[in-house]
């Protein structure tokens, strides 16, 4: 690979963003998903350097960017990309996001529709499917459940086997630490209001845009995740629509060479 991987950090308004970037020509912003940090980008922006100028940022309260003691929301992580872009002199670019990186860039879509090429929405959360609260308020009890009560159940494991709990009790366990990894995505996706987080879903907006649109989505991911893909898919007008039947919800690192031939495909189409 010919084209260097470069790491910076500019400061804005709200904080320090660390970004990597590669490459030249038209501009590609890749934004990461909720459980993940702009690492997640590296194997896919560094094969599509050749063609583009990739940028990848961590979000604030993510990876190496900095943890302000704000209040986050996705508007705010609009605007800080607004600042992001306005620094860097980027007038216009393809937004490329993931899980709640695929919220903000439709956001950013919608608020500022000159300022983009095109999208590529991959696994996006951001929009009212069935089950929705129930989903919210799982995770947030699963946040909530102190430490000693999963060791509780664990050391009960011989009993739990014979209930049929053991697997969903060690699955559960170990998303917990997943997520409080990372909480700014929690309190982006079920520790706000939820009138505040339902007066940012996209649902009732998604066919105002007019951008080419092309959404990824593993046939292995959850349920839930499907099922939010095929409801932006339905809702904007251009959307093109693509199942990559065998990967799961870790599509942008498990696939990066066949998603990045995707983004090729669609940029030049």
């Amino acid at each position: 690979m010919d084209a260097l991987l470069r790491n910076s950090r500019r400061k804005l308004s709200q904080g320090l963003v660390f970004w990597r970037e590669v490459g030249k020509g038209i501009p590609i912003v890749f934004l990461h998903g909720a459980w993940n940090d702009s690492s997640q980008w590296v194997s896919l922006i560094e094969s599509l350097s050749l063609n583009f100028h990739c940028l990848a940022p961590d979000l604030l309260g993510f990876g190496e960017s900095d943890e302000p003691n704000i209040h986050h929301s996705i508007d705010l992580h609009v605007e800080c990309l607004v600042e992001f872009l306005n620094a860097l002199k980027l007038e216009k670019v393809y937004l490329v996001g993931h899980s709640v990186g695929a919220w903000i860039a439709t956001s950013y879509a919608l608020k500022y529709p000159d300022q983009i090429y095109g999208l590529v929405l991959i696994a996006p959360e951001g929009v009212e499917i069935e089950g929705q609260k129930k989903r919210w308020q799982k995770m947030t009890n699963l946040i909530k459940l102190p430490d000693f009560l999963f060791q509780l159940l664990r050391l009960l494991r011989p009993l739990t086997k014979i209930l049929g709990l053991d697997q969903k009790i060690e699955q559960d366990w170990r998303f917990r630490q997943v997520l409080l990894q990372y909480p700014t995505a929690c309190q982006l996706l079920f520790q706000r209001q939820h009138p505040e987080i339902e007066a940012e879903l996209l649902h009732n907006k998604l066919y105002l845009i007019k951008a080419p649109v092309l959404i990824l989505q593993g046939g292995k991911d959850t349920p839930e995740a499907l099922a939010l893909s095929q409801a932006y898919a339905q809702q904007i007008p251009t959307a093109l629509f693509k199942t990559i039947a065998h990967a799961g919800r870790d599509l942008p690192e498990s696939c990066a060479g066949l998603v990045a031939e995707d983004i090729r495909e669609f940029i030049k189409s």
